[in-house]
């Protein structure tokens, strides 16, 4: 099929009997309750869980879609969403509760699309990740013009500048020649961050998540990393700092399946700015530190990108079914992304995963790591590439694979253990001293006799 009838195809998918869904605020009572409703009307393809809770006691709930919910599939790569997670920037979580309900209808009505993609992915989505900013905006409501309340937690804490700095420390690595992947946290790490933070590192360690977004809005853009650049410049200066990943091109694939599935994003002018395709490399726009999107990267093997997608930060109801309609292609389409690539186990000769190997793209300055079941979930574009994958104790194995536009690539590593080799005895050339003459030269006199120490 050629690429570009690739998205009209499957937005008509999608229009398959879209139900009609309510587009309302929902307060954080109406949001688990919205939740509850969606998993007990799709009870074999959902599960909702509790990552911790917030500030005043809220839970951070998570609605879970898979065909087997609560468990790793091998080769059945994580993909997750957030929301909300500047309380007073709603639009983002009332569409992932529409993309919630519409899953699950669209998986009962049999749509071929949806169900083939709840089979072959496991899709966690948070609505909220602040929802005690969320009740601080909600009670000013939309018509106010209060820019920032609600933005933080009840702490008064920003979310997106709370992470642990792993930038600075990938940076000064980069100066030596280190890593700028699978960066180790402060030892200090739990005491600097906030509650909603803290549950969400340790989310995103407990599970292998593949690709993220993080839905936000006071713009329309796709916004992918680096967020911070080396050399710290703030928004109001507008000078632009590119400050690319390893793996800039393929960010730049992931903005853009977002950008041109949405309905306007990539035209480019959109609340008074202009990004060209409707995409923009964070720290180009403006330098942001501590931010969740730059974490992901360089502390898990997840590839996020945020999500920029309305002026209108707290968006009037009358608006939600528009914003919807213009978001919802694009919230399927950027899933199915996660489906692209390299994929595999690494095993060892008894075909035992391997746990945490190390899988190594040359040219591409950023490796994965398998996770407990020794699957792995390499993000690529389509190419030719030489991948290695190695693990302590074991040979590295390092094979050449072609990667296509469609479906990824199989790619098994089945690693040898290395051998061990016992040091070889040499001789003495010349006399050998025998152990009593040994003896009398290096013990001292009254050693032998026994009588001091």
């Amino acid at each position: 099929m050629a690429r570009w009838l690739r998205p009209l195809v499957g937005a008509l998918l999608l229009l398959e009997g879209a139900a009609a869904l309510s587009f309302l605020h929902h307060r954080y009572e109406e949001l688990v309750q919205a939740l509850f409703r969606v998993q007990s009307q799709c009870p074999y393809v959902t599960r909702i869980y509790s990552i911790g809770r917030s500030v005043e006691g809220r839970h951070l709930y998570v609605l879970e879609f898979s065909d087997y919910p609560g468990i790793h599939e091998p080769l059945e790569p994580e993909f997750k969403y957030v929301g909300n997670m500047h309380g007073n920037e709603v639009l983002g979580r009332e569409l992932l509760l529409q993309l919630s309900e519409f899953l699950c209808e669209e998986y009962r009505r049999g749509n071929e699309r949806i169900t083939r993609l709840i089979h072959d992915t496991r899709i966690h989505i948070m609505p909220s990740m602040n929802p005690d900013g969320y009740e601080v905006a909600a009670k000013q409501g939309p018509d106010s013009n209060g820019y920032l309340t609600g933005r933080n937690n009840a702490n008064g804490v920003d979310l997106n500048r709370n992470f642990p700095d792993l930038n600075t420390l990938m940076y000064y690595s980069r100066e030596i020649s280190g890593p700028n992947h699978h960066i180790p946290l402060p030892d200090n790490w739990k005491s600097q961050v906030e509650p909603e933070t803290l549950a969400v590192i340790q989310w995103i360690s407990s599970y292998n998540f593949v690709l993220s977004a993080n839905l936000h809005g006071g713009a329309v853009v796709a916004n992918y990393p680096y967020d911070k650049s080396q050399d710290q410049r703030f928004r109001s200066h507008r000078r632009t700092v590119n400050t690319p990943t390893p793996d800039d091109k393929l960010f730049q694939k992931l903005a853009k399946t977002y950008s041109y599935a949405h309905s306007w994003m990539h035209r480019g002018w959109n609340c008074g700015d202009y990004f060209a395709d409707g995409i923009t490399n964070g720290a180009s726009w403006y330098s942001l530190s501590k931010g969740m999107q730059d974490f992901n990267y360089l502390y898990t093997n997840c590839f996020e990108i945020t999500l920029e997608l309305s002026c209108n930060k707290f968006p009037p109801e009358e608006d939600l079914e528009r914003q919807w309609m213009a978001n919802r292609e694009a919230l399927v389409a950027f899933i199915e992304e996660v489906h692209q690539g390299i994929k595999g186990m690494v095993s060892d000769e008894n075909n035992n995963g391997i746990a945490g190997a190390v899988i190594s793209v040359q040219g591409i300055s950023h490796d994965i790591t398998s996770g407990d079941m020794g699957d792995y979930f390499r993000l690529l574009l389509p190419g030719t590439y030489t991948v290695t994958a190695s693990a302590e104790g074991y040979q590295p194995l390092t094979v050449t694979t072609t990667v296509g536009p469609a479906a990824p690539s199989l790619v098994h590593f089945q690693l040898k253990q290395e051998v061990v080799r016992k040091p070889v005895e040499r001789k003495a050339s010349g006399t050998r001293m025998s152990n009593k003459a040994l003896q009398k030269k290096v013990v001292p006199r009254a050693t032998r006799r026994g009588t001091q120490r």
